[in-house]
């Protein structure tokens, strides 16, 4: 008999694949071909089970039940396990799963027989698994690592959507297909909208329960070809074939909907969860995997500035082109720096407010670039803040500063400390390995108030922990944010530093004044010292004194310097 011709009819062409067919090519080709009714519990094999699962009676297993009886509870995870805790939604068309596991050693068979099992699952009206469908193949024990570790490789754990690094390698794939079509294709990123503060709130287990209900909405809510995948810790990336940019567009606002239209049932109750998505359409706006992400990374970041729970597309920017790329030399410039030690300090002076006697230097980070000027604080600390690399600059500060007061008994230094420092434990160690040889006693630690008022628990314990090993705590650019009395009192810091910004025209504006005279007697109230930022002329100075401020920092007192000015009377 001969195969079917393309000019055959659909009807001619459906005959000839008949399920007795399809079994045997499953058969022959070392499989066995089965469907599991879930309730009632009813499972059906084809002609060849018994030969690869080597069971002499294929009725023995005619249950779900039963089979899970023939399946090992140490060798892997079984189909029920798979299927029942897939957390995906079928929307219509199944949910593919696939698992390996190891069958118990029966009717005679030593050696174990270890199972490749790949089907779909059906949900019914409760959108549960009613059907399943699916092929079990016997695999070689010599290829079960590989497969294990290739599937390892590619699937994130939590979620099981792909992962960033395989997503990386489906965008390669995707531009290459669009290269050769002429076609393009849409790259959505779906970041979940204040996880922090969800975790903050119900715990992490139950912020778990989000990610996994969100990656499950925006999952059902898929076209056929469409892929999705992990793309980080609170974000899904979405890859859209064939895609315009009005595509896109509706496809975003689609996938919000799907989220934010009702409430996640969790375990700790209904949780209101709203995601922001940020797109680019590739190749025309991405001709490279790393472009991809950036221009995506970018478009969520604008809308998250726009308006949370909104879709922003990426558009091209000669200004945001020339400050990203200003961005990388910069953040080029503070790695080597590190790496070369050419990280160093400068020194601004803080002054008794009563004998303007110089009593303790703050330290401000100085990096030299790669063309060897210097950068200041304020250049760097942004950039190493975005690029995840302040908790290297705040050790190396730390360093620096230990040694100057190694070199100098005399001296007193402050030193600040970023957000991501407070949960630093090898910042700590180095302050606790040399700071307990005298040095702590001379060393006060920055907190900003922003930070601090981030994860109030969090901070105490680790202010706590400065106190125990000598260190004065003082809390940077204060009346800034938002501490509250209660969190101020909770926190026990040593030292408030008035922000600048209440400073400079103080002597101009009635309302700075009431503010700073509040903070100073609040301040005195709680048993804490002062310091006045950015004093700029003496009449300034003179009235902070005569309030009751303890110490000045500012133009009128000292700029900053390489070298600490001398302690004098």
């Amino acid at each position: 008999m001969s195969l079917p011709s393309a000019s055959d009819s659909d009807a001619s062409r459906a005959a000839a694949l008949t399920p007795h067919v399809v079994a045997r090519i499953v058969g022959e080709s070392g499989g066995a071909a089965y469907q599991w009714t879930v309730v009632p519990d009813r499972l059906i094999w084809d002609a060849y089970a018994a030969e690869v699962l080597g069971v002499a009676d294929i009725g023995s297993i005619a249950s779900g039940a039963d089979y899970a009886l023939l399946v090992d509870p140490e060798g892997g995870r079984s189909r029920v396990e798979a299927v029942m805790a897939d957390k995906n939604l079928d929307a219509g068309t199944g949910c593919r799963f696939e698992t390996i596991y190891r069958l118990r050693s029966v009717d005679g068979v030593q050696e174990p027989v270890w199972l490749e099992d790949r089907g779909i699952w059906f949900a019914g009206p409760d959108h549960r698994p009613a059907r399943v469908e699916g092929v079990v193949r016997r695999i070689g024990t010599q290829n079960l690592g590989q497969r294990e570790f290739d599937r390892a490789a590619r699937i994130d754990v939590q979620t099981g959507h792909i992962n960033r690094q395989h997503l990386a390698q489906l965008l390669s794939e995707r531009l290459a297909d669009a290269a050769r079509y002429r076609s393009q294709f849409g790259f959505l990123l779906i970041g979940v909208d204040h996880l922090g503060r969800l975790n903050d709130a119900y715990g992490f287990e139950v912020g778990d329960e989000v990610i996994d209900m969100v990656g499950q909405r925006l999952r059902a809510r898929m076209r056929a070809h469409d892929e999705i995948g992990r793309f980080s810790g609170n974000k899904f990336a979405i890859v859209l074939r064939d895609c315009s940019p009005e595509d896109m567009a509706t496809a975003a606002q689609r996938f919000i909907s799907a989220v934010v239209d009702d409430a996640l049932q969790t375990s700790g109750g209904a949780v209101a969860v709203s995601v922001t998505a940020g797109g680019v359409i590739a190749p025309r706006h991405a001709r490279a995997v790393p472009e991809i992400f950036t221009h995506a990374q970018d478009a969520l970041e604008h809308a998250k500035t726009f308006a949370r729970g909104s879709y922003q597309p990426y558009q091209p920017s000669v200004e945001r082109e020339a400050a990203r790329r200003a961005n990388l030399r910069l953040t080029d410039d503070i790695v080597t720096a590190l790496a070369g030690s050419r990280v160093m300090l400068a020194f601004q002076p803080i002054a008794e407010a009563a004998s303007r006697r110089i009593v303790l230097h703050e330290c401000l980070v100085r990096v030299e670039g790669a063309d060897g000027g210097l950068l200041s604080g304020a250049a760097v600390v942004p950039i190493a803040e975005k690029f995840g690399l302040m908790r290297l600059v705040d050790n190396r500060v730390l360093q620096l500063a230990l040694d100057v007061l190694v070199a100098n008994p005399e001296m007193r230094l402050s030193v600040n400390v970023s957000p991501s420092t407070v949960n630093d434990r090898a910042w700590l160690a180095l302050l606790e390995e040399r700071g307990r040889r005298g040095l702590a006693g001379r060393l006060v630690v920055e907190l900003t108030e922003t930070a601090a008022i981030h994860d109030v628990e969090v901070t105490r314990r680790f202010v706590h922990r400065l106190h125990e090993i000598g260190c004065t705590v003082a809390m940077d650019d204060f009346g800034a944010g938002y501490t509250s009395f209660r969190n101020l009192r909770r926190l026990g810091v040593d030292m408030l530093k008035l922000d600048g910004s209440f400073i400079r025209a103080l002597m101009e504006s009635e309302d700075d004044r009431f503010f700073v005279r509040t903070l100073l007697d609040l301040a005195r109230h709680m048993g804490m010292q002062t310091v006045a930022e950015w004093v700029p002329d003496e009449a300034t100075a003179e009235q902070l004194a005569q309030w009751g401020c303890d110490y000045l920092q500012g133009a009128l007192i000292g700029l900053a310097a390489e070298r600490p000015r001398p302690l004098h009377p």
